[in-house]
């Protein structure tokens, strides 16, 4: 199995598929990169490279014990990381991702907007202005920290059991506690203020039924100067794995628009 070595003992897992234009997919909080096994298939025959991986924490990459490994600065620098390996120093790709994993590649543009080529936000929120807003959704990332520490693993199967948490393995909950209280909290408003000085394409890509986040994809998409929005119907917050034909479409026919001509930044919903 392929690992990046990280510093301080630490092992990024990844899986690469096909070759061309690569797409970096990051997975959503508790989930790793197994909900993308869907989309491979795909995406490499429409002649794209496939890279998906698991961050610190979760699945099989390293799960460190101390708190400091894991924010989103650490989780940008180990995309560029990744990049680096797998693709060539300073090489560009599709960066995109789901929840957690849309988050961070906003916030891996913000730092490497040069090494973008198009964002892909699936079911994804850009964080919060309002301090108040902010610390409400970080107390609800400090107590699912709480939760995971005081159930363990079993926490994952409490309440409505989602798509992409069906497939999960874990090798233990201290890394998901430390992921919520330094991952999945946010320290400032940086990424939602950086919207408007997105220059390249971006989807953003929603279920009709993850009400959530509906709101959250409307605001980037009219704060994003190109983007493009897709709500799939019938599909809740893993859409990819709920509807991945529609998704896969939705996906690889954007791809294909803004590889052969400029794109208008029109927005759009199937």
């Amino acid at each position: 199995m392929p690992y990046l070595n990280r510093n301080n003992g630490v092992q990024l897992y990844y899986e690469v598929h096909g070759s061309g234009t690569p797409i970096i997919l990051s997975h959503g909080y508790s989930s790793t990169s197994a909900m993308w096994q869907g989309q491979i298939d795909s995406f490499t025959k429409a002649g794209y490279q496939l890279i998906i991986w698991d961050m610190v924490g979760h699945g099989q990459s390293s799960y460190p014990e101390e708190e400091s490994e894991y924010t989103a600065v650490r989780t940008v620098f180990d995309i560029a990381a990744l990049l680096d390996h797998i693709c060539g120093t300073d090489s560009t790709a599709i960066v995109g991702g789901l929840s957690l994993g849309g988050y961070m590649s906003l916030a891996f543009h913000r730092v490497h907007p040069k090494r973008v080529k198009a964002l892909l936000i699936i079911d994804t929120g850009p964080g919060f202005r309002s301090d108040k807003a902010r610390e409400a959704w970080n107390q609800t990332a400090r107590n699912t920290g709480l939760r995971f520490e005081k159930e363990g693993l079993s926490a994952l199967q409490l309440g409505d059991v989602t798509p992409e948490r069906l497939l999960v393995t874990h090798r233990n909950a201290r890394g998901l506690a430390l992921a919520a209280r330094g991952m999945l909290a946010q320290r400032d408003s940086a990424v939602i203020e950086s919207l408007p000085s997105i220059s390249v394409p971006a989807l953003v890509i929603v279920g009709g039924d993850d009400k959530p986040f509906l709101g959250a994809s409307e605001y980037m998409a009219k704060k994003i100067p190109r983007a493009r929005k897709i709500v799939i119907p019938h599909g809740g917050h893993a859409i990819n794995m709920d509807q991945p034909e529609a998704f896969n479409g939705a996906v690889l026919g954007y791809l294909a628009q803004i590889e052969s001509g400029p794109e208008n930044g029109r927005k759009a919903m199937l």
